[in-house]
């Protein structure tokens, strides 16, 4: 009864397309993996993902935010309470040489527009498979650059509720991450302040690291991408590799042959495969090498 209620609601905010009960979460993440959210809601403006998040803090529903789903591990039970998929999120517009880009928007399309424009900076994001939003939750960055390079604000909605705008050093973008998941921001928007450049230079330049990635990289299976973050003094990859555990296996999750620092779906792994690979990846790299793999991906949701 108390779920029909809250259906109606979420209903007259969103429309009954945008809303989705006790929906299966492994449509929704890369790694095709994750048990079924009590409401998937897919806000399509600020306004509505306002209006919506408000009613489901007054309702005191657990509420998580799901950008495209390339670096989030979703347990086997789901989630329970309101899951906010933002992937219809999606503008990108230009501003002399700023372009403002919404949370949902893929930052690698982000990265194709500029290359339209003839704006150079975010060459680094063109084979980042994360959403705006995501990349700004976890300073995104790929082949030496990094989104704080380029970052000038973002505009945000905080746990109470209320957009605010947030410039680069308001948002304490480190190494993988920022202050959004600790103050409970969920991103809207980003301002890129970018410079122009040459359109064949960069291009070139975003060629280049498209190949690099699709010769280094997994890409044929289903996985969350680098699923560690680089120790100190260490790459992660080669640490696992010399450890001897490409090819390892736990249920349907891979160590991947081709990259150690991916753990790829091979056969219908569930998230409790892909888990105990990760845990059994770092005992062995610590016993050998005395070195802690920190995961770079979001774990979150049940168990089952």
């Amino acid at each position: 009864m108390i779920k029909n209620k809250l259906t109606k609601n979420f209903v007259e905010f969103l429309s009954e397309e945008n809303v989705k009960v006790n929906e299966p979460l492994n449509k929704y993440t890369y790694t095709k993996i994750g048990g079924k959210a009590d409401f998937l809601l897919f806000p399509t403006s600020f306004q509505q993902l306002q209006q919506a998040y408000q009613y489901a803090l007054q309702e005191n529903l657990p509420i998580t935010i799901l950008g495209n789903g390339s670096n989030v591990l979703i347990k086997d039970g789901g989630i329970r309470g309101v899951v906010f998929n933002l992937t219809k999120l999606t503008d990108i517009s230009l501003n002399q040489n700023k372009i403002n880009a919404q949370c949902g928007a893929a930052i690698i399309d982000t990265s194709q527009f500029a290359l339209k424009h003839r704006l150079t900076g975010l060459e680094f994001a063109c084979g980042i498979p994360g959403s705006v939003g995501g990349a700004i939750y976890m300073n995104a960055g790929a082949y030496g650059g990094e989104v704080a390079d380029v970052l000038e604000s973002a505009k945000v909605l905080t746990k109470t509720g209320e957009i605010m705008l947030l410039s680069k050093d308001e948002l304490e973008l480190g190494y993988r991450t920022s202050n959004v998941p600790k103050n409970g921001y969920i991103v809207l928007e980003a301002i890129f302040s970018l410079k122009e450049g040459q359109y064949e230079e960069i291009k070139a330049k975003m060629d280049e690291l498209t190949f690099l990635r699709e010769s280094k990289q997994p890409l044929e299976y289903p996985s969350c991408g680098s699923v560690f973050k680089r120790p100190p003094n260490h790459f992660a990859g080669k640490l696992i590799q010399d450890s001897g555990l490409q090819g390892t296996k736990i249920g349907g999750a891979q160590v991947s042959t081709k990259h150690a620092g991916f753990i790829v779906n091979v056969e219908n792994a569930t998230a409790t495969d892909y888990l105990s690979l990760i845990q059994h990846v770092q005992k062995i790299v610590k016993d050998k090498y005395d070195v802690d793999l920190e995961t770079e991906v979001r774990v979150i949701g049940e168990e089952s």
